[in-house]
């Protein structure tokens, strides 16, 4: 079966992008000009272009075009961040990943809630109990690339610094470990799929962008569990590295 135009066109631009024709943040052809080069009709051209932003490659900027993406990926490495011994130097987790690139949190919250019924188990709660959630947006060099929300039984963290918006130097873990309850082991699961309207709206998501969705579930000592914290992270800015021994 032969291969349609619009994707001939799509393939022969991923191929400059990929091999470094068109760098990042290089302008990719117009709409008209691959009309011309490629003598397709108008709509052809637009669906080629449609397939490079819905794979992640091009975003639309007003009043220049659409550009090769030229942010650089955020490199994820669980085992690094989530060691003792950067929270418990006082370094936030996300210093591992960043190598120095602004971050910023917005769109912050910090409340007591009933316990949802997904999270109630893997807490050992029972649904509805109290516990406290913190809510984040991040954004990294003002770009919104993850939103987290993590659930901490309410009874272990009264009247903590983690019931407050700004938890301090550590963050979280840190002050877990001040109040006798260090993290001493950590689970995530990871899956992906396409966004909520509201995630893609909040992360400000180009059309057929997926998300990666990560549930951390984190233990102190004996097995008792501490919080679990569930993460949106656009699919398109993030690196995923796992390190362990053969």
């Amino acid at each position: 079966m032969p291969t349609p135009p619009y994707r001939r066109i799509a393939d022969d631009l991923r191929r400059r992008i990929l091999d470094g024709d068109l760098p990042p943040g290089a302008v990719v052809p117009s709409e008209n000009v691959l009309v011309e080069q490629y003598e397709v009709a108008a709509e052809t051209a637009r669906r080629a272009l449609a397939v490079l932003a819905a794979e992640g490659l091009t975003e639309a900027r007003r009043g220049s075009g659409t550009r090769v993406r030229s942010f650089r990926p955020i490199l994820r490495q669980a085992g690094r961040r989530l060691s003792a011994e950067q929270w418990g130097s006082g370094r936030s987790v996300w210093q591992a990943d960043l190598d120095q690139r602004p971050m910023a949190v917005d769109s912050a919250s910090v409340d007591q809630r009933p316990c949802p019924g997904r999270i109630a188990g893997a807490l050992g709660l029972e649904e509805g109990a109290p516990v406290w959630v913190r809510d984040r947006r991040y954004l990294v060099e003002g770009a919104p690339v993850m939103l987290a929300t993590s659930y901490l039984p309410a009874e272990m963290v009264a009247g903590s610094a983690i019931t407050r918006l700004d938890s301090g130097p550590g963050g979280t873990y840190a002050r877990l470990a001040e109040l006798g309850w260090a993290p001493t082991d950590f689970r995530e699961q990871v899956r992906v799929r396409m966004p909520l309207p509201e995630e893609a709206l909040a992360l400000a998501l180009g059309a057929g962008t997926p998300v990666v969705l990560i549930a951390r579930f984190a233990f102190a000592r004996d097995g008792v569990p501490v919080e679990v914290n569930e993460m949106t992270l656009d699919a398109s800015r993030y690196l995923m590295e796992w390190e362990f021994p053969a």
